[in-house]
């Protein structure tokens, strides 16, 4: 018996467990809330919005306002300067640093043990369970498993507290158990300076039995390209011949798909996407053949949606949601976010159970013209656009330029292409072709080029966007190019680095 075959015992009951995801959704969801109510009525933001009147989800909605980090940023303040009972009992020493994607500043996302363990450590749990039911014959732990995560850094200089990378921060508190089974190092897995860090896990983990590896597929990508340089090898299985399953989120991996396939070619190579955000776990890929994603819904988070179609904003719950419409999603969670918006959209492709994909941010989106252009749009027209050409994205961002003089207005793509078409102007035309296929209001603005004329496509020179994010000090972690923007301020920014 295998040493997978002997841990993967360890799974079978949550694996049973999930089974009440199928059609008991509301129910998790409204003894989520019961709990987090329970628990944090005695905080000061329990006091202060009635917790201890709070019978059921009517009544919470009317105590408590829907909060964006600024409503929430005085108090987890006062909770990183060493205050207890604020928004979460006791006292939270982690914080995960998250730039946002549309500006400079900073928000800093309480991690508290409650939720270190009840949503980040049981989403990782939960995915290891979902794979080893889809995949019976695994040997996922007769190797190792390689984590790439960011750094952290002191919080204020108060004795064990710490502010980064949410992959940090998990790194960090992992079961030391774990490191047993685990590669690179934690000092290494740690540093901050990322090119330095790429360099040293490809050497440390080109030597080990590496059979699973976690982590935002661009800077994965960047290491084990790295790895290769290093080797000498061609495919990934020459250096790693046990490798079965890559666990990624934080970015579509769309633009990277067939990167991947290229540097791996076992057929017995598997995808899982997941959703881990600074603010919590939030699905797991639980169909090899569906993109969608399952919405876990006995965590440490309740769940709200805002209809963006919706003049009112008002939120519905998690029961009230319907398939294909675009939501704006808002948590309530044991780190303490209390009907916090994400900033994220997402769609339900199911209600029984509640499964879902990703399609853009809140403020990730092109609307100058009134096209309402989502990231989920960009993605299927780039991935339509690579298909017909054989071309491959490796990054790319996407701005309006505004009516000149002549009222003539269009879309200014920014492309890096790890694989070029041979013809630039057929791709724009493919992608444009697409865009108007699969939303209908970025064709009506398109309609005669009346108002919006055929999108441009800047090529952007090898290591542009790298270059950006190192100028930021955001290289590595979970730091991404901002793909949609109504704003030219990054684009502007990119383009004066391109000369």
């Amino acid at each position: 018996m295998s040493l997978t075959q002997i841990i993967g015992k360890v799974f079978v009951p949550r694996q049973h467990a999930l089974e009440k995801h199928q059609n008991g959704g509301e129910a998790l969801q409204r003894a989520v809330l019961e709990h987090l109510i329970q628990k944090a009525k005695d905080t000061e933001y329990g006091r202060d919005h009635a917790f201890d009147s709070i019978k059921g989800y009517d009544d919470y909605v009317g105590c408590v306002p829907v909060n964006t980090y600024e409503e929430l940023k005085g108090d987890i303040d006062r909770m990183r300067q060493g205050e207890t009972d604020i928004l979460w009992p006791g006292r939270t020493k982690w914080y995960a640093k998250s730039s946002g994607t549309t500006n400079d500043k900073s928000k800093f996302i309480p991690v508290t043990q409650d939720g270190l363990h009840d949503i980040h450590y049981a989403g990782g749990f939960d995915s290891v369970a979902i794979y080893l039911r889809n995949n019976p014959m695994s040997r996922l732990f007769d190797g190792r498993a390689l984590i790439l995560g960011g750094s952290h850094a002191p919080n204020y200089n108060l004795p064990g507290s710490l502010v980064g990378d949410l992959s940090a921060i998990l790194i960090e508190n992992i079961n030391p158990l774990a490191n047993l089974v685990r590669v690179p190092k934690k000092s290494t897995a740690l540093l901050s300076d990322f090119e330095v860090k790429r360099d040293r896990i490809a050497r440390e983990a080109m030597t080990k039995n590496v059979t699973n590896i976690s982590g935002v597929p661009s800077w994965m990508l960047s290491m084990l390209t790295r790895m290769m340089e290093i080797t000498g090898k061609t495919h990934l299985e020459e250096v790693w011949p046990n490798i079965e399953v890559f666990f990624h989120g934080g970015v579509a991996f769309t633009p990277y798909r067939e990167q991947y396939k290229r540097l791996i070619t076992s057929p017995n190579m598997h995808y899982m996407e997941t959703y881990n955000a600074s603010e919590g776990f939030f699905g797991i890929q639980d169909d090899p053949t569906d993109k969608s994603m399952l919405l876990m819904l006995d965590y440490g988070v309740f769940y709200e949606f805002i209809p963006m179609d919706s003049e009112t904003r008002q939120p519905i719950p998690l029961w009230e949601v319907e398939t294909g419409k675009n939501y704006a999603m808002v948590i309530s969670t044991s780190c303490g976010l209390w009907r916090y918006e994400i900033g994220d959209t997402i769609q339900f492709t199911s209600t029984n159970p509640y499964k879902f994909i990703i399609s853009g941010r809140t403020k990730h989106f092109i609307n100058a013209f009134g096209e309402e252009l989502i990231v989920d749009n960009a993605e299927q027209g780039l991935a339509y656009a690579c298909e017909q050409t054989g071309a491959e994205v490796l990054e790319y961002t996407a701005a309006p330029v505004f009516m000149d003089a002549n009222a003539k207005c269009r879309h200014q793509w920014l492309i890096e292409f790890s694989k070029r078409p041979a013809d630039v102007q057929q791709f724009a035309a493919l992608l444009d072709r697409r865009l108007q296929e699969i939303n209908s209001d970025y064709e009506a603005k398109r309609y005669k080029d009346i108002t919006l004329q055929h999108l441009e496509i800047v090529e952007a020179r090898q290591g542009l966007f790298n270059d950006w994010l190192k100028l930021r000090g955001k290289l590595g972690g979970q730091h991404k190019v901002p793909r949609l923007s109504n704003s030219r301020d990054t684009m502007e920014q990119l383009l004066a680095l391109q000369k």
